[in-house]
């Protein structure tokens, strides 16, 4: 890239930077002056917001480059974790989110305050505390910066080392970031993510299109062919033991690894909790499980058209997305692109520091200083907070080039110490009325003391994969505060308090859209298997895609005839 098409790109990005800016202040002006406004937006999010911040938060480069990445070295079985959180969409709609709206709750823990007692509360509260601080805001940073070197070549356009270049990436990445979460609040940050995930999209949508022009000549069509007739096995989701992931994994530790995140983890769940009324959030979240199926199209056939145009050349497979958009993307629209991909990354760690703040101040900070506490003090207090965790993470981000397992690993391995412990003890939380508060605390104990045996003791003589001992985990886990429940039951059984601050009449539509969902990923399993295009499409692909129709067909009828005999009731009443 010369100095005129660098020019160019940097003027473009920082142009829709600036308009992404400039439209979240207009739309976060006097909205964020009492600790509501702060924290969740004044619970006033509708439900384009929720979809677009989920949807963003949820999608940053990581994924743009270790998914394609995935798909370019292996198949598309690394499509599960994104496919099947649709799932997770669907129970956070209809049992989740119900009972926290119901409840007016801003954080997690302080449902677990409601439920248990203030202990679980902090328990909780340290272990999102010390994940968020120590590896997931970092690693965020980190991996961000990489994906702008690997696309942009810093260190060679500003002739500084490698370390150098990654520093000042982290930097202004994490002081930009920074911005939307310390002066704006979960308003700014959804209102940006929204617009930037629209971008995301485009972008999402453009370069596969123009990988498959690239690939068949200048004929999208061509390239097409070539990619469902050529080398079929790229395009396998049902992954063997010795894939990423095994296809049997997406039935134990799957489920509970994407119950926790767009269930229980606090930096995806908050943007929710702000949601104007329970109708709103569960569009939002539906939504968001819809966009989630278009993940394998946005973020993996890039990387098997990587494979067909370029094949066992690249040195690393994380390559794969990043010589691609070289190729393939016009210098008219790379500043928009690295605008996209910014934003992306700031998303999620703008959305993890607003969280880390939140947690500070509404479960921590507030609770020692009583009913005295005022809302412009508090939010003086989450503002400080914000830029004390935005310079730790700079601090630690490019300490993560020096491990030496990569970060990927990392990232793994220490969200496993606090993901299970905290879905085990919401779920109980929510099913059981007797469990006591003691229960949640041995578990947490003895999550993070077995986690660790399993993790750096017995690692090499535990043969099996990580996603199976998350559903190990979490059944040892929920069977020891059954029995606890049983042994030391509450003297009295714990009752849900409703004190409904916003409407909570659910979404007319959520049922059928909920089973249109669940049948699209059953379809693009379908698809992406040897029953479908592995291997030319078998005679049974047409029948099991035309009674998924079927199934969606009588949901939806049968819904309309519902809703026409409660109308006609409706009238005769009045």
């Amino acid at each position: 890239m010369n100095l005129s098409d660098l020019t160019q790109t940097m003027l473009s990005c920082i142009f829709f930077m600036a308009l992404v800016a400039f439209f979240s202040y207009v739309k976060t002006r006097g909205v964020v002056s009492n600790k509501e406004g702060y924290f969740l937006a004044g619970r006033g999010l509708s439900a384009v917001f929720i979809a677009g911040s989920l949807l963003l938060t949820n999608l940053s480069a990581e994924q743009l480059i270790g998914l394609n990445g995935s798909a370019y070295g292996f198949n598309l079985s690394s499509m599960a974790w994104e496919v099947t959180a649709a799932f997770a969409t669907v129970c956070m709609a209809f049992v989740f989110l119900p009972r926290y709206l119901a409840g007016a709750f801003s954080t997690l823990p302080e449902f677990l305050c409601d439920r248990y007692d203030d202990g679980v509360r902090r328990m909780t509260v340290v272990l999102f505390m010390v994940g968020y601080g120590l590896v997931t805001i970092p690693g965020v940073l980190y991996s961000g910066s990489i994906a702008v070197l690997q696309l942009f070549d810093v260190p060679g356009l500003l002739s500084v080392s490698y370390s150098t270049g990654l520093a000042m990436t982290i930097a202004m990445i994490g002081c930009i970031g920074a911005l939307y979460a310390v002066l704006g609040g979960l308003r700014a940050v959804a209102v940006s993510d929204t617009l930037n995930g629209m971008g995301l999209l485009i972008i999402g949508m453009a370069v596969p299109l123009m990988g498959l022009s690239k690939l068949g000549d200048g004929s999208v069509i061509q390239g097409l062919e070539t990619v469902v007739t050529a080398e079929t096995q790229k395009l396998n989701a049902i992954g063997s033991a010795d894939d990423p992931t095994p296809f049997p994994t997406l039935f134990t530790g799957m489920i509970f690894a994407n119950l926790f995140y767009w269930c229980a983890n606090q930096y995806v769940i908050q943007r929710t909790l702000g949601a104007k009324d329970l109708a709103e959030g569960q569009k939002g979240v539906l939504f968001s499980g819809f966009f989630k199926v278009l993940v394998p199209f946005i973020m993996m056939i890039p990387g098997v058209i990587a494979f067909h145009l370029y094949g066992d050349s690249l040195d690393s497979i994380d390559l794969a997305y990043p010589r691609l958009i070289r190729d393939v993307l016009p210098v008219t629209a790379t500043g928009f692109f690295l605008a996209v991909l910014l934003g992306a990354v700031f998303s999620s760690f703008n959305s993890l520091l607003n969280s880390a703040a939140t947690l500070f101040c509404l479960d921590i900070y507030a609770p020692l200083k009583g009913e005295s506490i005022s809302d412009i003090e508090i939010i003086t207090v989450a503002k400080r907070a914000s830029v004390c965790i935005a310079l730790f993470s700079l601090i630690v981000a490019p300490l993560l080039q020096y491990a030496p397992e990569g970060l990927w690993q990392i990232i793994r391995i220490f969200t496993g110490f606090y993901n299970i412990p905290v879905i085990a003890i919401v779920m109980v939380g929510l099913f059981t009325r007797r469990v006591p508060a003691v229960g949640p605390k041995v578990v947490i104990v003895f999550h993070v003391i077995a986690y660790g045996l399993m993790q750096f003791v017995f690692a090499d003589t535990i043969n099996v994969h990580f996603l199976h001992l998350y559903a190990i985990l979490f059944f040892s886990e929920a069977f020891i505060m059954l029995v606890l429940g049983m042994l030391m039951p509450r003297a009295q059984a714990w009752t849900y308090r409703n004190r409904e601050l916003v409407n909570l009449t659910p979404w007319r539509f959520a049922a059928p859209c909920a089973g249109t969902l669940l049948s699209c990923v059953a379809g693009l399993y379908l698809l992406f298997s040897p029953l479908g295009l592995v291997g030319g499409m078998s005679e049974w692909f047409m029948p099991l895609l035309g009674l998924l129709v079927m199934i969606n067909i009588i949901i939806w009828a049968r819904y309309v005839v519902k809703q026409a005999a409660f109308f006609d009731k409706g009238r005769e009443v009045s």
